[in-house]
């Protein structure tokens, strides 16, 4: 590896870095004012302009706000289960890819993923399981009956549906014999099928519909979101796992869940709705500004980044969408869904896929 894609590679860790810190103040916001949007409401719009500054205020409030560890705590466990949530969160984007790659001569290819690993989404599903621990760790640590029933409420949804994800994604793995998310989402560049001048791009949610849903479903399911925030339901357990936290490491909890739907919304984007993939093509804007050589391929990437950062924002605020639309489930009804209705449909999606791949079809 040449030094320039040493430093290329440090300055891909350094900008995610700096993204995924600014995600939860950024997204703080967007779900304030889409609250209120939804609701006829103001929302933030004292504090710089639209209330943009709202959550900077809000940010010196945490760092600066009494950090108090109450006396009946396991403070060791108590301290380090934050981390625990946050860590998982920060390495699992590592290797979700948001643009192709630059040849530039001499064997030196630039990769706009900074872990193209060969487990893919393997890494992905190990670490982010990993999160899991974080919370029943915190709930345990508290010594709070409210805090532990919270806790262990979450630990076992997401557990119930990491399954139906893991599932849901065979599917993928299935149709295009990789597990690495870099060739998937090559992958989706290809033609599904040609209607006239229009091309059906084999984007994952054409041929695996089914297997999104499930997906989707699983992803709102692991971040603890709406309709699935039982372990948060103020009504039910007072705040769950995260009652006894203030101060940062209340922050650091919540910035692990907004980075964790960051997680999701990469991982929606490169394996149903083809990466880095663009609906039109770009020769023609090639042909238009008369480029060529090393200057297309930097313009392709821009493009590619761009077309990658649309649709992951676009189900950033689809979370928010979702919050703000449909109810709370109660408990019973969660684990019903997980066990007796995803689990279910995701072995009859395997089947079939595997129907359909045996036919020809895809």
């Amino acid at each position: 590896m040449s030094l320039f894609q040493i430093i290329f590679m440090i300055g891909q860790i350094l900008i995610l870095t700096l993204i995924l810190i600014h995600n939860a103040p950024i997204m703080a916001w967007v779900e304030r004012r889409g609250a209120a949007l939804m609701q006829n409401r103001l929302g933030p719009n004292r504090i710089g302009p639209l209330g943009l500054f709202q959550s900077a205020a809000d940010g010196i409030k945490f760092i600066f706000k009494e950090d108090q560890i109450p006396g009946h705590v396991s403070k060791f466990y108590y301290v380090l289960a934050p981390l625990v949530s946050l860590v998982p969160s920060f390495l699992t984007f590592a290797v979700i890819p948001y643009g192709s790659q630059i040849d530039l001569g001499g064997g030196q290819i630039l990769k706009f993923q900074i872990a193209d690993l060969n487990v893919g989404i393997l890494f992905t599903l190990a670490i982010a399981s990993l999160g899991v621990y974080g919370i029943i760790m915190s709930g345990w640590a508290s010594n709070s009956k409210y805090a532990m029933m919270g806790s262990l409420r979450s630990s076992s949804q997401m557990i119930s549906y990491e399954l139906s994800m893991g599932l849901s994604l065979v599917g993928i793995l299935m149709v295009f014999s990789s597990v690495k998310l870099g060739d998937i989402a090559a992958a989706q560049g290809q033609t599904l099928l040609q209607l006239g001048p229009i091309a059906l791009p084999k984007w994952g949610i054409f041929i695996q519909p089914l297997g999104f849903l499930i997906f989707m479903t699983s992803v709102f399911a692991e971040t603890n979101r709406l309709p699935f925030d039982l372990p948060e339901g103020e009504s039910e357990i007072v705040a769950g796992y995260h009652l006894e936290y203030g101060s940062m490491k209340f922050a650091i909890l919540q910035m692990a869940e907004y980075n964790n739907m960051l997680t999701g919304s990469g991982l929606l984007a490169t394996l149903y709705f083809g990466g880095w993939q663009m609906l039109f093509p770009l020769g023609q804007i090639y042909s238009h500004l008369a480029l060529s050589g090393m200057t297309a391929d930097w313009v392709r990437v821009a493009f590619e980044i761009g077309s990658f950062t649309v649709k992951v924002l676009f189900f950033m605020w689809f979370f928010v969408w979702v919050r703000w639309t449909l109810p709370r489930f109660r408990y019973d009804q969660l684990m019903d869904l997980g066990w007796k209705v995803m689990l279910p449909l995701s072995l009859v999606n395997l089947f079939i896929t595997a129907v359909m791949i045996s036919y020809g079809v895809i």
